[in-house]
Parts: structure tokens; C-alpha cells; sequence
């Protein structure tokens, strides 16, 4: 099964999609988390894209369909992969259409979670997460054991630059200009599914699994 998500940011497709990958065996294939591990190892992608992150703009295409190509041909996705925050522009959109043209492969579907402005806003301005492993909280829905601090290791929580509520709305501008267009593209092609994002999380995920074409989600 090779999937993508669409939605704007807080819209739980990072949740979703590691539901995905525990039910189905698929690999997660996040564009934040690769450009996120640059970025801490500061390699020129990194420093580069850092830029853009933190004015909440989206990374040039250039510096993202490389490492999306090179991450599909992993051994991990030979059994499938649910890609998270790609492609988010048509351009994107038709340049991953030739990368899996090229690997002789296709997208099975595209699911996008809808939610509406202000539930992204109140998502985005209670995550945190942590700089060392990478892990993700929400003050509200999935709190850390201790306030303030990472289950996983005891390092201070962050707020990541565009999860303020400044970048929030340049991130939801940017999404309804560039990445909203590819419901149209991809509802073309046949391939495009919409579910309830403002639902609880369980119910979103039923929701999901039942959009999946019946071949490929049994």
C-alpha cells in the first residue's frame, strides 16, 4: 500500500499515519522528521531549509524531492509507505507521480484529513516536542508525564519556532495557496478519499481505514 496524507499542519497526520504503519507494516516517510534530523546534524540541507522552517515558508522543491526520492528506495518501503507532509504543491505532486514512475510504481490513495482554521491554531500553539529525540507532545491531549520535560529522556520541551501562532497563520496562508490545490489533482486521478479531521483521534483513524481502496487495506 503506497499512501499519501494531505492536510494542514495540526491536522493529525502525523498520528494518523503512525497508525498506519503499526496496523499495515508500512514505512512512515515524513518530510519534517528527514529535514528535522538535517537540520540537527547541520548538514547544508539542514541549514538551508532551517531558514525556511523558521519563517514558517515551505522548502524549495529542489531541496526536497532528492531526499524523497532517495528515502523510497530504502528497503523499509518495498512493503509499502504512507508519505506525511509530501508532496504539498502540484509541482511536488507530478515530480513524485515520475519518481515512482521511475521506481515502477503508482499511489494507491490520497487521504486528506480536514480540519477546520482554528482547530489547526489551537493544535499547533500546545505542541511541543524534544530537541534531542525528536519526540512530540500536545499540553492538552497528550501531555508529557512530568510537565515540561521528554518522557523518553528528561530534556526541556521546546516549542519549535513554527508552532507559534505568528508562523501559524503564514503555514495556513502557504497551505490554502499552494497545497489546498491538490485535492483538485489528485480527486483527477481518481485516488483522492476526505475524512473529518475535527473528529477524536480513534474516530478519525476508523474513518481513514474505511476511506482505503478495499484492495490494498485488507
Amino acid at each position: 500500500m503506497k499512501l499519501v496524507l494531505l492536510g494542514p499542519p495540526g491536522a493529525g497526520k502525523g498520528t494518523q499515519a503512525k497508525r498506519l504503519v503499526e496496523k499495515y507494516g508500512l514505512a512512515h516517510v515524513s518530510t519534517g522528521d528527514i529535514l528535522r534530523a538535517a537540520i540537527q546534524q547541520g548538514t547544508k540541507l539542514g541549514l538551508e531549509a532551517k531558514g525556511f522552517m523558521d519563517r514558517g515558508a515551505l522548502v524549495p522543491d529542489e531541496l526536497v524531492v532528492g531526499i524523497i526520492r532517495e528515502r523510497l528506495q530504502a528497503p523499509d518501503c518495498k512493503a509499502g509507505f504512507v508519505l506525511d507532509g509530501f508532496p504539498r504543491t502540484v509541482p511536488q505532486a507530478e515530480a513524485l507521480d515520475r519518481v515512482l514512475a521511475g521506481l515502477g510504481s503508482r499511489l494507491d490513495a490520497v487521504v486528506a484529513i480536514d480540519v477546520s482554521d482554528q482547530t489547526v491554531i489551537d493544535r499547533n500553539t500546545q505542541r511541543r516536542s524534544c530537541p534531542k529525540c525528536g519526540a512530540t507532545y500536545h499540553l492538552v491531549n497528550a501531555p508529557p508525564q512530568k510537565p515540561g520535560v521528554c518522557d523518553n529522556d528528561g530534556t526541556a520541551l521546546v516549542q519549535r519556532p513554527d508552532d507559534r501562532p505568528e508562523q501559524i497563520k503564514k503555514r495556513m496562508a502557504e497551505y490554502r495557496e499552494k497545497t489546498e490545490p491538490l485535492k483538485a489533482f489528485y480527486r483527477k486521478q481518481g485516488l483522492l478519499q476526505e475524512v473529518d479531521g475535527g473528529q477524536p483521534p480513534d474516530d478519525v483513524f476508523a474513518r481513514l481505514v474505511g476511506a482505503l481502496p478495499r484492495a490494498v487495506s485488507r
